[in-house]
This record gives structure tokens, sequence and C-alpha cells, in this order.
């Protein structure tokens, strides 16, 4: 088997509690979020990302409270939409900035991506989050800042992440053949289309024990990112 070079993460499941995003994260965004147009929605980078939600929502004359009802919409679907998601993220920085909020992160993702960085292993995020909300997530987490550890971060802008496509851009982007790269989810979908894309893939299951490991039709399913080590190796 090709040795591991890099490892790409997923963050909802998978290194951070499911609840912290739908039970900490969406309800902060979604009561802020009025609050913030008003104050920001002048703003050029804001007003663009208005302006594309109205496009992408077909209402593109709406006003602002019509927008808003639009968005909070897209929250109660859990709408993977772009501008909604840039929007939320400039609201969760304000959170993180004021101290807040601070991103979850299970203690043995936190000290095994740790150890896979000092090892020289290269380590990248996609996440349905945006690139921003990732950054915060690690980077002001409760085990520190995380962020620096990564090379790069992925959002759905490179793809739909149960696309084979999209892991294959991953790929490309960091100039490695994807048969060198370990994928880490909680999605069987995902886990599928990285390993067609020719990744590595491992599934985890935080419902599993800690140490836990088992498999399913996609292969090996972990319940923490211990186990992982056993797939990888790195060339001298």
């Amino acid at each position: 088997m090709t040795a591991i070079r890099a490892i790409v993460t997923d963050i909802e499941g998978t290194t951070t509690p499911l609840a912290f995003v739908h039970e900490v994260l969406f309800p902060y965004a979604r009561e802020r979020l009025a609050d913030f147009v008003a104050e920001h929605g002048h703003e050029p980078e804001v007003a663009a990302q208005l302006a594309a939600a109205r496009d992408l929502g077909n209402i593109p004359d709406a006003d602002g409270k019509a927008t808003i009802a639009l968005l909070l919409q897209w929250m109660d679907e859990d709408r993977k939409a772009g501008p909604l998601k840039e929007l939320q993220g400039r609201i969760w920085r304000q959170g993180y900035e004021a101290g807040v909020l601070k991103g979850e992160v299970y203690a043995d993702a936190a000290e095994k991506l740790r150890h896979w960085h000092e090892r020289g292993l290269r380590l990248f995020v996609y996440s349905s989050g945006s690139e921003e909300a990732q950054r915060l997530i690690f980077g002001c987490s409760d085990k520190g800042d995380l962020a620096q550890l990564f090379e790069g971060f992925f959002d759905t802008r490179i793809g739909a992440k149960v696309e084979a496509t999209s892991y294959a851009a991953i790929a490309k982007a960091a100039g490695l053949e994807p048969q060198e790269m370990l994928f880490l989810s909680d999605h069987p979908g995902e886990v599928g289309a990285a390993k067609k894309a020719g990744m590595q893939a491992v599934r985890i299951d935080r419902a599993l024990a800690p140490g836990a490991e088992s498999e399913d039709e996609g292969g090996a399913v972990y319940g923490s990112f211990g186990p992982v080590e056993k797939h990888l190796s790195l060339k001298v």
C-alpha cells in the first residue's frame, strides 16, 4: 500500500462533536443574523454576500427583511449555501474574538493532529463549513491553536463532499497523488467518494468506544483517531 504523506479531515462529527455545531454555532449565528446585517450590511463584502443570497434564492429585488427571512429559512433547512456560510463565518468570528465561542475538538483528535504534524505529515481540512469557519473552530479551540497545524482548508467551493471529483481536486491542489492521502470522516458517502477518487479513507464513528475498531461495507471504522495510526507510514 502506498505510504500516506497527507491526512485530510472532516470536522463535524469527526474532530468536533455534532452538538457543538448544531446546538452552539448554528443558534449563535441565527440569533445574531438580523443585528449583524443591520450593522454591517453596508460593507462591500457583506453586501456582496447578501446580493449573492438574493440571486441564489431568486429574489434579486428583495428588501433586507426578506433577505434575512431567506437566510433563516436556509438555516432551518441546513442548506449548504455559500453566501449563508460566509455570513455565518463572519458572525462566528465576532463570537470567537470576544471569547464567547470556543471551538470544541475531541482530545484524541487534537493529540493525533499535533503528533502527525510533528512527524511531518501534511494536514488538510475538508468541510462543508466555509474556510473561515474552519480556521476559527481550530484556531480558537478548547485545545489551543490547532489551525497552525494545517497546510490548507477546503470547503464545498472545490466540490460536493460526496463527489469523487472533489477529492481528486484536493489531491491536485496539494500536489500529491490521491493514494498518498488519507481521508477521515464520519460520513459513509464521503468515505466512499474519497476512495473512488483513489484516496485511502477511514470512517470515524463517535458512537463507538474511543479505542473501538470495526468494519462496514466501506472499510475500516474507528471510534477515535487512535487506531488510524496503523494506516500511516512515512517515506524516508
